[in-house]
């Protein structure tokens, strides 16, 4: 990991500047950004418009990260993108975050992409991706605490490295923040110039997300996502006024149809329903117990988990923000990466020591949860969260049963006959 932007901008020249062959919108956050690019760019699609889209982390493929129209990258062309641009990446000693964007950049101008929406991968200010010079439009997720040895141990120094991003040519939208970071992208986007919109979250009904004329059904599951399109309906606007051709219909039509998987995603491991989400920070972790906390005024049934966290995230309070008193989880590792283990939570959390176990795979944690699962009648899904890593091992491993709906009811509960 080394931020900067000199020496992806000193390889892209060499390259005749890939990049500025088509348009940009930017997104940037702590959780959401991904979730915001993929309606975007299902709503480009949409319209008809050629538009690519790259986001990280991937959960199975690296080619999952660059979108060239409504599919991904061919293996064998990354492949050769990647194998090509290895002199100009040790020339410029490009850090592989800069190398793979520098492929994107090439893969969207060849293939005549009209408009890119760009992820952050890691803070803004100083991200590859904002080595694009054309970023007409800039979005704002969710801002919060994660990547503090990269990007500061406070809400306002990060929310500083992600309004890095703005500049005075473009304009800026983001949803509701906490005041620290409010007041650092507002005075951010004042000494720049920049046109900063605030979004309330969508109005909902029923099943269906409501923005004057345009209703459609959820294509993204969660509360959240009431606040992720209001951003990525915003940017769309601006786009709108811009001159690009953006009917509501087709806006409609591409949220609707928007899929991003491992973020509150519904499957089955045999016969146990799961519901996957990366949750691989503190405030995702909240939001997850919030939105599995609601609805129906009754007292939330007791949940099982299965869970591997990253040794450099806040582990103790992330177990303390998800678990309920009486909760079961698995710690389980993350393949490749070191993780906290069962007895250092149960160390660091006293009071949550009885729910915590240890399994010592990902399978191992998931059939302990099934017998137990099995074991209560009525039992909601089993949660498997803490890493985006973790749920790509579990996808990888092809033994999910990824059918629309399986594993969980529209009141939560399990939909599967036993």
């Amino acid at each position: 990991m080394d931020l900067g932007l000199v020496r992806l901008q000193a390889a892209l020249a060499e390259l005749g500047h890939p990049e500025r062959r088509f348009a940009a919108v930017q997104v940037a956050g702590t959780n959401g950004k991904g979730s915001i690019c993929v309606l975007l760019h299902a709503a480009l699609q949409a319209a008809g418009h050629r538009c690519g889209l790259y986001t990280s982390p991937h959960l199975v493929s690296w080619c999952e990260r660059i979108q060239l129209g409504a599919g991904p990258i061919a293996p064998d062309q990354l492949r050769h993108l990647l194998s090509a641009l290895q002199p100009l990446a040790r020339r410029h000693d490009l850090t592989p975050f800069e190398l793979v964007t520098a492929a994107a950049f090439v893969a969207f101008a060849e293939a005549g992409m009209e408009i890119v929406v760009l992820e952050v991968g890691l803070g803004g200010r100083l991200d590859a991706t904002t080595v694009h010079p054309d970023r007409r439009v800039l979005g704002f997720a969710s801002i919060g605490l994660d990547h503090a040895e990269f990007l500061g141990n406070s809400e306002a120094a990060i929310a500083a490295e992600k309004a890095g991003v703005l500049h005075g040519a473009a304009a800026a939208v983001s949803g509701p923040q906490r005041p620290d970071v409010t007041a650092v992208l507002e005075q951010r986007a004042q000494q720049l110039g920049c046109a900063l919109r605030w979004v309330s979250p969508l109005e909902q009904q029923g099943e269906e997300l409501v923005a004057g004329p345009l209703r459609w059904r959820h294509g993204l599951p969660g509360d959240m996502q009431r606040t992720n399109a209001a951003v990525a309906l915003e940017m769309l606007q601006v786009l709108r006024r811009q001159g690009w051709r953006l009917p509501d219909a087709a806006i409609g039509a591409g949220f609707a149809a928007a899929r991003w998987p491992g973020r509150r995603q519904r499957a089955r491991w045999g016969q146990l329903p799961l519901l996957l989400d990366g949750a691989h920070n503190l405030p995702a972790a909240q939001e997850l117990r919030a939105e599995l906390d609601r609805g129906g005024g009754e007292p939330a049934p007791p949940r099982l988990w299965v869970m591997g966290m990253l040794a450099n995230k806040q582990g103790q309070e992330m177990v303390r923000a998800l678990l309920a008193p009486a909760d079961r989880c698995w710690l389980v590792p993350v393949p490749g990466h070191a993780c906290w283990g069962a007895a250092e939570l149960r160390s660091a959390c006293p009071e949550r020591a009885a729910a915590l176990l240890a399994a010592a795979s990902l399978e191992e944690g998931l059939a302990a949860a099934a017998r137990a699962w099995e074991a209560v009648p009525g039992a909601p899904p089993v949660v498997v969260a803490g890493s985006l890593y973790l749920l790509g091992s579990l996808l990888a491993a092809g033994t999910l049963d990824l059918a629309p709906g399986a594993g969980e009811s529209e009141d939560g509960t399990s939909g599967l006959k036993r």
